[in-house]
């Protein structure tokens, strides 16, 4: 998958034509979007040179090879989803099970669009604001790639005049090279 995002209850994700995900969404439209915490990005790399595709396409015989046990391969551990037959990865905080709804080319052909709704989200109690279904964005550390380099979050800047979540998480504010949470014991 090369891009993940958000529309409401629809997740758009951008992958590649020739891999075995779009082949078996075109077939199977479950799925499962793991999201993984910035920790884990040796796990997600492990996974990388792997392809459920065989034989190997020709074109990603020098740097892939086929693994048909991922999880086991990338020392994930799976479990049983809810609501689409793909299985979870326990060990990410974050796993939405979804069913594609759309499964189109690009408009220049060289990737596929998916879109699919999103069925049933698990997130891992550490991350949910006690008391309500919402992800606490300052609990909630994604692993993000940006041009194929991993990164974590920095301190949050602010928040949107829309967040939900923004009464439940300590107002931060910034001045001069200093950042101080009100109403906080400490400052960071």
């Amino acid at each position: 998958m090369s891009s993940a995002w958000a529309l409401g209850q629809i997740v758009v994700l951008g992958l590649g034509p020739e891999g075995q995900t779009a082949q078996n969404l075109a077939s199977r439209p479950d799925l499962v979007i793991n999201l993984p915490a910035a920790h884990q990005w040796e796990a997600v790399e492990r996974l990388a040179p792997l392809t459920g595709r065989h034989p190997v396409p020709a074109h990603k015989r020098d740097r892939f090879r086929h693994e048909p046990a991922k999880f086991a391969a990338a020392g994930l551990q799976t479990q049983v989803s809810q609501r689409v037959r793909p299985p979870r990865v326990a060990d990410c905080p974050l796993q939405i099970e979804a069913r594609a709804t759309r499964v189109a080319p690009d408009a220049t052909g060289g990737f596929i669009i998916v879109e699919a709704a999103v069925l049933a989200v698990h997130a891992d109690a550490r991350i949910v604001i006690p008391g309500t279904d919402h992800i606490d964005p300052s609990a909630w550390h994604p692993l993000i790639c940006s041009f194929r380099h991993y990164f974590g979050l920095g301190a949050e800047l602010g928040h949107s005049f829309r967040s939900e979540t923004a009464a439940s998480v300590r107002h931060l504010s910034y001045s001069g090279g200093q950042m101080a949470v009100e109403g906080a014991q400490t400052a960071t």
